[in-house]
C-alpha cells in the first residue's frame, strides 16, 4: 500500500505544482522541490527513499536520451570548445575548490573530493526545465554541458571513493587511464548501440515494435558502457545524438507521433517526480544528520554553495577572455558574447537529482569496517546546494532582463525556410511524381491547386491583414466548430447504443487527428 500511496501523492504534487506554476511566476522545479519538503513532514512518507541506483540506472538514461534527442547537434558542433571546457575543466575546478573548502571545514581529503564530485556537475533535467525559454545558442550550450559533465564528475567520484575506502591508491597515470576509458569507451559504446538501433529499426514496420526498440536503446547504451568500465552517461548522450540524425530517415510518421507523445510525457513525469523526491530526501537527510550540528551544517551548505556558484561566475568572466588572447579568428570573433549576456550562463548552473544520487551512492563503510567519514554531512550539504542553486531560477527572469539578450528569431526564420523550401520542392515535383503514379488529370489539378494555396499562405503568414490569412483563420475556426459537432453526435450515437465503444474510439481517433492538424494551423485544403 505504501508504494501506491506514494504514487498518488507524487501525482497530486505534480498536478498542484504545475497549476501553481501557470498562475504564478515561479519555476515548476522549485514548487516541486518545496512539495517534496512538505510531504516529508507527513510521518507516513518519511520512510520513502530515493535509491541512487534507480536514479543512475533508470531515470538518468531515459532523461539524458530525451534531452540529447531534442538538442541541436549543429549548435553543439559550433560551440564544441565551450561545451568541452565547461563539462571537463570547470567540473574539475569546481570539485577541487569545494574539496579545499570542505577540507578546511574538517573533512578529510578523500571525502572532501567525494563532496566536490557530487556537487560539481550541473543537472540536465534542471537546466532543460528552467532554461528552456532562453535563446537557442544559450540553451544548447547549457544542455550540452549538463549532458556531458556527469561523466567527468562520476570519474572523480569513483577515484575519490576508491581511495577513501582503501580499494585504490591515487596515481596520475591511473586517473588518466580512467578518464580516457570513460570518454573514449563511452563514445564508442554510444556509437555502436546507436548504429545497431538504427539498423534494427530500419527493418521494423510496426510502430509499436519500433518504439519498443527506441525504449530499450538508452539502457542498452548505458549497459554496454558500464560493462567495459566506460561512462554510461556519455554512451547515452552519444547514442541519442546519433539517433537524432538517423531517425528522420528511418522512422515512420505513425511511429514518430507515438514516440514524441510517449517520451514527452514520460520524461516530464520522471523529471518532476525527481524534484519532489529530492525535496523529500533533503528533509530525511537533515533528520539523519549525526556527525555535525545543524548550525555547522548550515554554515557548510552556505560555504559550499557559495563556492559552487562563485566558481562558475569566476570561470564565466575569466576563461573566455583568456581564450580570446590566443584565438583571434574572424569566425570566433563573430560568436563572442558580451559581458551582460554572460550573466545568464553564470546563473544557470543548476544542480539536481544526479548530484543527490551520487551522494547517496557513497558506501556506508570503509574496507576496514569503519563508517565512511562524514557521509551524512555530505548528503546534507549536497541537498542544500541543490536547493540553493535551484533558487537561482527565481532570479533568472531579472537576469535575462538585465542581460538584454538579443531577440532570437533564428528558429522561426529557419522553420519558415524549411516549410517554404519543402513546399516548393513538392510543387515542382507534381508532374514527375504524378506520371510515375499514373494519376488522373483532375487529381493532378486538385493537388496543384492545394499546393499553390499552401505556398501562398506560407508566404503571407506574417501578414495578419492578408485576405488569404484571414480566410484560412476563418476556415480553421469553422472546421474546428464542425469537428466539435461531429464529436457530440458521435457520443450521442454511443449513448443511444446505435454504435459500440470500439467504433466510437475508431472514429474519434480520426476526429482527433483532424483537430490536432487544424490546431497547429495547417493550411486549408
Amino acid at each position: 500500500m505504501f508504494g501506491l500511496e506514494l504514487i498518488v501523492v507524487l501525482g497530486v504534487a505534480l498536478l498542484l505544482s504545475g497549476a501553481l506554476a501557470r498562475r504564478y511566476p515561479v519555476a515548476p522545479a522549485i514548487l516541486l522541490l518545496l512539495a517534496g519538503i512538505v510531504i516529508g513532514f507527513v510521518p507516513r512518507f518519511r520512510e520513502a527513499q530515493l535509491p541512487p541506483e534507480v536514479v543512475l540506472l533508470v531515470f538518468l538514461p531515459a532523461l539524458l536520451y530525451w534531452e540529447s534527442l531534442t538538442t541541436s547537434l549543429r549548435e553543439i558542433r559550433s560551440n564544441l570548445r565551450v561545451v568541452a571546457l565547461l563539462s571537463t575543466a570547470l567540473v574539475v575546478l569546481t570539485a577541487g575548490a569545494v574539496a579545499w573548502v570542505a577540507h578546511l571545514r574538517g573533512l578529510p581529503w578523500g571525502p572532501a573530493w567525494v563532496l566536490g564530485a557530487a556537487v560539481a556537475p550541473t543537472d540536465a533535467t534542471a537546466v532543460g526545465v528552467l532554461a528552456r525559454a532562453l535563446p537557442r545558442r544559450t540553451v544548447t550550450v547549457l544542455k550540452a554541458e549538463s549532458l556531458v559533465n556527469d561523466g567527468t564528475a562520476l570519474v572523480i567520484f569513483a577515484v575519490a571513493v576508491g581511495v577513501t575506502v582503501g580499494q585504490e591508491t591515487f596515481a596520475p597515470s591511473h586517473v588518466t587511464w580512467l578518464v580516457a576509458l570513460s570518454y573514449v569507451g563511452g563514445v564508442l559504446a554510444g556509437l555502436v548501440i546507436g548504429w545497431l538501433s538504427s539498423t534494427v529499426r530500419a527493418r521494423i514496420s510496426d510502430p509499436t515494435l519500433e518504439n519498443i526498440a527506441v525504449l530499450v536503446t538508452p539502457f542498452a547504451a548505458f549497459l554496454l558502457a558500464e560493462l567495459i568500465g566506460a561512462s554510461g552517461v556519455l554512451a547515452v548522450v552519444t547514442c541519442g545524438l546519433w539517433i537524432s540524425q538517423s531517425s528522420p530517415r528511418i522512422t515512420s510518421a505513425a511511429a514518430r507521433q507515438q514516440m514524441m507523445g510517449f517520451w514527452s510525457l514520460a520524461t516530464t513525469v520522471l523529471s518532476s517526480a525527481l524534484f519532489v523526491l529530492v525535496g523529500l530526501q533533503a528533509q530525511s537527510a537533515i533528520r539523519n544528520l549525526r556527525s555535525e550540528s545543524y548550525e555547522g551544517a548550515v554554515i557548510d551548505i552556505l560555504l559550499v554553495a557559495g563556492v559552487v556558484i562563485g566558481t562558475r561566475w569566476v570561470w564565466t568572466y575569466t576563461t573566455p577572455y583568456v581564450l580570446r588572447l590566443f584565438d583571434r579568428r574572424a569566425s570566433q570573433r563573430a560568436r563572442r558574447v558580451g559581458a551582460r549576456q554572460r550573466m545568464v550562463t553564470a546563473t544557470a548552473g543548476f544542480r539536481g537529482a544526479v548530484s543527490l544520487a551520487v551522494a547517496l551512492a557513497i558506501p556506508e563503510r570503509l574496507d576496514s569496517g569503519e563508517p565512511f567519514p562524514g557521509r551524512d554531512l555530505i548528503i546534507v550539504i549536497t541537498c542544500g546546494v541543490i536547493v540553493l542553486t535551484l533558487l537561482q531560477a527565481l532570479l533568472l527572469p531579472l537576469i535575462v532582463r538585465v542581460a538584454r539578450l538579443p531577440e532570437d528569431t533564428s528558429v522561426e526564420e529557419e522553420r519558415k525556410l524549411a516549410e517554404t523550401t519543402t513546399a516548393d520542392a513538392a510543387y515542382d515535383a507534381i508532374d514527375e511524381i504524378a506520371a510515375d503514379l499514373g494519376s488522373d488529370q483532375h487529381v493532378i489539378d486538385r493537388v496543384r491547386h492545394e499546393m499553390e494555396k499552401r505556398r501562398r499562405l506560407l508566404s503571407a503568414a506574417d501578414d495578419g491583414d492578408d485576405a488569404l490569412v484571414q480566410h484560412h483563420d476563418q476556415y480553421t475556426a469553422l472546421r474546428l466548430a464542425l469537428l466539435a459537432r461531429e464529436r457530440e453526435t458521435l457520443i450521442q450515437l454511443r449513448d443511444e447504443r446505435q454504435i459500440d465503444d470500439i467504433v466510437l474510439r475508431q472514429v474519434q481517433a480520426r476526429l482527433d487527428l483532424d483537430e490536432v492538424r487544424l490546431s497547429r494551423s495547417a493550411p486549408a485544403e
